[in-house]
């Protein structure tokens, strides 16, 4: 993945098939870090591209289709749409990238299945546990196909049990190509599907720590 900036002070550059763990206390920088990325904020200085996008030059509408096309999110409290379908939820990006409908059901359909929730397909997200609401969202995130995985605290609302499932997954996930950025206090996520850590601190970048040195 092609350099991801943040000015003033360090330039950060997370490689295709990554996985980087951001780290560090409340107000130190994560969610401005992810919010950049997503081009949900712009900077004041410096720039950012990912995969060959200059993110900070986008107009709005580029960046809805930057999002839809490059971008999957998946966020602490699940943000899924608790009056549709799980499946209709996962189906949603791909209705506005104008996906045919063929096609999407089938993605859908592929993902619920290896995610373990295909049985609840038809069911209201509000009636599904933690667990399997952040499995739906995981689901949603990679209908797309994104070249990026954003996770903001992916497993900060789900108990011991299901917090591990969803490492698990981002794990697998990652040994099979997919680049990951993941803004967590979740120590054991870090140190399980991290192949790269960083922490930062006041709005810097404090520590840099390979694979090697976490595990």
């Amino acid at each position: 993945m092609p350099p991801a900036r943040r000015s003033p002070g360090w330039d950060l550059e997370v490689r295709a098939g990554e996985a980087l763990a951001v780290l560090g206390r409340s107000g130190s920088g994560k969610s401005t870090l992810l919010n950049l990325i997503a081009g949900l904020d712009r900077p004041t200085s410096g720039s950012v591209t990912v995969d060959g996008v200059a993110v900070h030059e986008l107009g709005e509408a580029a960046l809805a289709e930057y999002r839809r096309a490059r971008i999957g999110m998946v966020f602490q409290f699940f943000n899924l749409l608790d009056d549709l379908s799980v499946e209709d939820n996962v189906l949603l990006p791909a209705q506005l990238a104008g996906m045919r409908r063929e096609r999407a059901g089938a993605r859908a359909a592929e993902l619920l299945d290896r995610l373990g929730v295909a049985r609840y397909a038809r069911t209201f997200p509000g009636l599904l546990s933690g667990g399997e609401r952040q499995r739906v969202a995981l689901a949603r995130a990679l209908m797309n196909r994104p070249p990026l995985l954003l996770a903001d605290e992916p497993t900060g609302a789900l108990d011991t049990t299901s917090a591990g499932d969803v490492r698990a997954l981002l794990t697998e996930l990652n040994a099979e190509g997919q680049t990951i950025l993941l803004v967590t206090h979740d120590t054991a996520l870090a140190e399980t599907c991290a192949t790269r850590t960083i922490e930062l601190l006041d709005g810097r970048l404090h520590r840099d720590t390979a694979a090697e040195a976490v595990r």
